[in-house]
Protein backbone atom coordinates (compact mmCIF):
# COMPACT_ATOMS: atom_id res chain seq x y z
CA UNK A 1 0.00 0.00 0.00
CA UNK A 2 1.43 3.37 -0.92
CA UNK A 3 1.52 6.40 1.38
CA UNK A 4 -1.34 8.08 -0.45
CA UNK A 5 -3.66 5.13 0.24
CA UNK A 6 -2.44 4.91 3.83
CA UNK A 7 -3.01 8.59 4.32
CA UNK A 8 -6.65 8.11 3.36
CA UNK A 9 -7.13 5.90 6.41
CA UNK A 10 -5.97 8.78 8.64
CA UNK A 11 -7.97 11.49 6.94
CA UNK A 12 -9.75 13.99 9.15
CA UNK A 13 -12.58 15.66 7.26
CA UNK A 14 -11.75 19.34 7.00
CA UNK A 15 -15.46 19.97 6.52
CA UNK A 16 -16.18 18.19 9.79
CA UNK A 17 -13.45 20.12 11.56
CA UNK A 18 -14.84 23.45 10.45
CA UNK A 19 -18.41 22.47 11.31
CA UNK A 20 -17.25 21.32 14.73
CA UNK A 21 -15.44 24.60 15.16
CA UNK A 22 -18.53 26.58 14.21
CA UNK A 23 -20.84 24.59 16.47
CA UNK A 24 -18.47 24.69 19.41
CA UNK A 25 -18.65 20.92 20.05
CA UNK A 26 -22.07 21.22 21.65
CA UNK A 27 -22.32 19.54 25.00
CA UNK A 28 -18.69 20.08 26.01
CA UNK A 29 -18.03 22.09 29.18
CA UNK A 30 -17.77 25.85 28.75
CA UNK A 31 -15.07 27.98 30.30
CA UNK A 32 -15.74 30.51 33.01
CA UNK A 33 -16.27 33.97 31.56
CA UNK A 34 -13.32 35.43 33.45
CA UNK A 35 -10.88 32.76 32.26
CA UNK A 36 -8.22 34.22 29.97
CA UNK A 37 -7.35 31.54 27.44
CA UNK A 38 -7.60 27.83 28.00
CA UNK A 39 -5.13 26.38 30.52
CA UNK A 40 -4.21 22.76 31.07
CA UNK A 41 -5.57 22.49 34.60
CA UNK A 42 -9.05 23.49 33.37
CA UNK A 43 -9.23 20.59 30.91
CA UNK A 44 -10.88 17.25 31.56
CA UNK A 45 -9.57 15.12 28.67
CA UNK A 46 -11.74 12.19 29.69
CA UNK A 47 -14.81 14.30 28.90
CA UNK A 48 -13.38 15.80 25.73
CA UNK A 49 -11.91 12.73 24.04
CA UNK A 50 -12.86 9.11 23.59
CA UNK A 51 -10.29 6.79 25.13
CA UNK A 52 -7.70 5.18 22.85
CA UNK A 53 -8.93 1.99 21.16
CA UNK A 54 -9.16 -1.04 23.41
CA UNK A 55 -10.98 -3.45 21.11
CA UNK A 56 -8.40 -5.99 19.85
CA UNK A 57 -9.51 -5.59 16.23
CA UNK A 58 -9.27 -1.79 16.38
CA UNK A 59 -5.89 -2.01 18.07
CA UNK A 60 -4.65 -4.44 15.43
CA UNK A 61 -5.80 -2.19 12.57
CA UNK A 62 -4.27 0.90 14.21
CA UNK A 63 -0.93 -0.88 14.39
CA UNK A 64 -1.30 -2.40 10.92
CA UNK A 65 -1.71 1.06 9.38
CA UNK A 66 1.50 2.23 11.03
CA UNK A 67 3.34 -0.81 9.66
CA UNK A 68 1.94 -0.32 6.16
CA UNK A 69 2.96 3.33 6.12
CA UNK A 70 6.47 2.49 7.32
CA UNK A 71 6.81 -0.27 4.72
CA UNK A 72 5.74 2.08 1.92
CA UNK A 73 7.66 5.21 2.94
CA UNK A 74 10.35 6.53 0.63
CA UNK A 75 13.60 8.15 1.75
CA UNK A 76 12.17 11.49 0.59
CA UNK A 77 8.99 11.13 2.64
CA UNK A 78 10.95 10.03 5.69
CA UNK A 79 13.20 13.08 5.31
CA UNK A 80 10.10 15.29 5.15
CA UNK A 81 8.74 13.60 8.28
CA UNK A 82 12.03 14.22 10.06
CA UNK A 83 11.83 17.90 9.06
CA UNK A 84 8.33 18.06 10.46
CA UNK A 85 9.49 16.42 13.67
CA UNK A 86 12.23 19.05 14.05
CA UNK A 87 9.89 22.00 13.38
CA UNK A 88 7.22 22.06 16.06
CA UNK A 89 6.18 25.67 15.48
CA UNK A 90 4.26 27.82 13.02
CA UNK A 91 7.14 27.67 10.52
CA UNK A 92 5.56 24.40 9.38
CA UNK A 93 3.23 26.58 7.28
CA UNK A 94 6.03 28.62 5.68
CA UNK A 95 6.18 26.71 2.41
CA UNK A 96 2.38 26.54 2.24
CA UNK A 97 1.86 30.29 2.64
CA UNK A 98 4.94 31.50 0.79
CA UNK A 99 7.72 34.00 1.51
CA UNK A 100 5.27 36.67 2.68
CA UNK A 101 4.57 34.50 5.74
CA UNK A 102 7.70 35.67 7.55
CA UNK A 103 6.89 35.69 11.26
CA UNK A 104 9.95 37.81 11.98
CA UNK A 105 8.23 40.57 10.00
CA UNK A 106 4.74 39.78 11.38
CA UNK A 107 4.96 40.39 15.14
CA UNK A 108 1.22 40.40 15.85
CA UNK A 109 0.77 37.13 13.97
CA UNK A 110 3.81 35.63 15.66
CA UNK A 111 2.43 36.56 19.08
CA UNK A 112 -0.96 35.04 18.28
CA UNK A 113 0.50 31.79 17.02
CA UNK A 114 2.83 31.57 20.01
CA UNK A 115 -0.27 31.63 22.21
CA UNK A 116 -1.82 28.88 20.09
CA UNK A 117 1.35 26.79 20.36
CA UNK A 118 1.45 27.20 24.13
CA UNK A 119 -2.21 26.32 24.58
CA UNK A 120 -2.00 23.32 22.24
CA UNK A 121 1.04 22.05 24.10
CA UNK A 122 -0.69 22.39 27.47
CA UNK A 123 -3.82 20.65 26.24
CA UNK A 124 -1.85 17.83 24.65
CA UNK A 125 0.36 17.22 27.69
CA UNK A 126 -2.65 17.10 29.98
CA UNK A 127 -4.37 14.51 27.77
CA UNK A 128 -1.21 12.45 27.37
CA UNK A 129 -0.86 12.20 31.14
CA UNK A 130 -4.47 11.04 31.49
CA UNK A 131 -4.44 8.37 28.79
CA UNK A 132 -0.76 7.25 29.02
CA UNK A 133 -0.96 5.28 25.79
CA UNK A 134 2.19 3.57 24.57
CA UNK A 135 3.64 4.67 21.26
CA UNK A 136 3.76 2.22 18.33
CA UNK A 137 7.44 1.42 18.88
CA UNK A 138 6.69 0.61 22.53
CA UNK A 139 3.89 -1.73 21.47
CA UNK A 140 5.80 -3.54 18.72
CA UNK A 141 9.61 -3.77 18.99
CA UNK A 142 9.81 -4.26 15.22
CA UNK A 143 8.96 -0.54 14.83
CA UNK A 144 12.03 1.64 15.26
CA UNK A 145 11.64 5.16 16.62
CA UNK A 146 13.53 7.03 13.92
CA UNK A 147 12.48 10.67 14.30
CA UNK A 148 12.37 11.07 18.07
CA UNK A 149 14.09 8.19 19.88
CA UNK A 150 14.18 10.09 23.19
CA UNK A 151 10.40 10.36 23.57
CA UNK A 152 8.82 8.67 26.56
CA UNK A 153 6.87 5.56 25.57
CA UNK A 154 3.50 6.30 27.23
CA UNK A 155 2.91 9.64 25.46
CA UNK A 156 1.13 8.63 22.27
CA UNK A 157 -2.46 9.89 22.72
CA UNK A 158 -2.99 12.53 21.44
CA UNK A 159 -0.08 13.61 19.24
CA UNK A 160 1.59 16.83 20.37
CA UNK A 161 2.73 17.63 16.85
CA UNK A 162 -0.81 16.91 15.68
CA UNK A 163 -2.19 19.29 18.29
CA UNK A 164 0.09 22.07 17.07
CA UNK A 165 -0.61 21.41 13.41
CA UNK A 166 -4.40 21.31 13.67
CA UNK A 167 -4.77 24.13 16.22
CA UNK A 168 -2.52 26.43 14.20
CA UNK A 169 -4.34 25.48 11.02
CA UNK A 170 -7.76 26.35 12.43
CA UNK A 171 -6.56 29.76 13.59
CA UNK A 172 -4.85 30.42 10.26
CA UNK A 173 -8.08 29.51 8.44
CA UNK A 174 -9.83 32.23 10.48
CA UNK A 175 -7.17 34.69 9.35
CA UNK A 176 -6.64 33.47 5.79
CA UNK A 177 -9.89 31.89 4.58
CA UNK A 178 -8.70 32.20 0.99
CA UNK A 179 -5.91 29.74 1.86
CA UNK A 180 -8.08 27.32 3.86
CA UNK A 181 -7.73 24.30 1.58
CA UNK A 182 -3.94 24.49 1.43
CA UNK A 183 -3.62 25.15 5.17
CA UNK A 184 -5.80 22.22 6.17
CA UNK A 185 -4.07 19.93 3.67
CA UNK A 186 -0.74 20.87 5.23
CA UNK A 187 -2.10 20.14 8.72
CA UNK A 188 -3.18 16.71 7.46
CA UNK A 189 0.23 16.00 5.97
CA UNK A 190 2.05 17.25 9.07
CA UNK A 191 0.01 14.82 11.16
CA UNK A 192 0.67 12.01 8.68
CA UNK A 193 4.40 12.56 9.24
CA UNK A 194 3.97 11.25 12.77
CA UNK A 195 2.83 7.90 11.39
CA UNK A 196 5.61 7.92 8.80
CA UNK A 197 8.06 8.31 11.70
CA UNK A 198 6.44 5.42 13.57
CA UNK A 199 5.77 7.81 16.43
CA UNK A 200 1.96 7.74 16.51
CA UNK A 201 -1.10 5.70 15.64
CA UNK A 202 -3.83 7.03 13.30
CA UNK A 203 -6.21 7.30 16.28
CA UNK A 204 -3.71 9.58 18.03
CA UNK A 205 -4.05 12.04 15.14
CA UNK A 206 -7.83 11.86 15.20
CA UNK A 207 -7.73 12.72 18.90
CA UNK A 208 -5.42 15.66 18.14
CA UNK A 209 -7.91 17.01 15.60
CA UNK A 210 -10.79 16.72 18.06
CA UNK A 211 -9.00 18.33 20.98
CA UNK A 212 -7.55 21.08 18.78
CA UNK A 213 -11.02 21.95 17.52
CA UNK A 214 -12.28 22.24 21.08
CA UNK A 215 -9.30 24.37 22.04
CA UNK A 216 -9.56 26.79 19.13
CA UNK A 217 -13.31 27.14 19.52
CA UNK A 218 -12.83 28.31 23.10
CA UNK A 219 -9.93 30.57 22.24
CA UNK A 220 -12.09 32.25 19.61
CA UNK A 221 -14.69 32.98 22.29
CA UNK A 222 -12.12 34.82 24.42
CA UNK A 223 -12.30 38.63 24.08
CA UNK A 224 -8.56 39.14 24.58
CA UNK A 225 -7.75 36.50 22.00
CA UNK A 226 -10.14 38.16 19.55
CA UNK A 227 -8.24 41.44 19.92
CA UNK A 228 -5.00 39.67 19.10
CA UNK A 229 -6.65 37.82 16.23
CA UNK A 230 -7.83 41.08 14.69
CA UNK A 231 -4.36 42.61 15.02
CA UNK A 232 -2.92 39.62 13.18
CA UNK A 233 -5.62 39.85 10.50
CA UNK A 234 -4.79 43.53 9.82
CA UNK A 235 -1.10 42.68 9.68
CA UNK A 236 -1.63 39.83 7.23
CA UNK A 237 -3.82 42.02 5.04
CA UNK A 238 -1.05 44.64 4.95
CA UNK A 239 1.37 41.89 3.91
CA UNK A 240 -1.07 41.02 1.08
CA UNK A 241 -1.54 37.45 2.28
CA UNK A 242 -5.33 37.76 2.32
CA UNK A 243 -7.83 38.67 -0.37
Amino acid sequence: MNSQISKKSLKISTHSLLIALALGWAGLPALAAEQSFLVAEKLDPQRLLPPPPTDPLELAEDLAVVKRVIAARTPQRLAAAQWDDDHEDASLYGATLGPGFDLAALPATAELLTIVKREASQAGKTAKAVFARNRPWAVDPAIVSICDPNDKPATSYPSGHGMLGYATALVLVELLPNRAQAILARAQDYGFSRVVCGSHFPSDLRASAMLSTYLVDHLLQDAEFQVKLEAARVELQAAKLTL
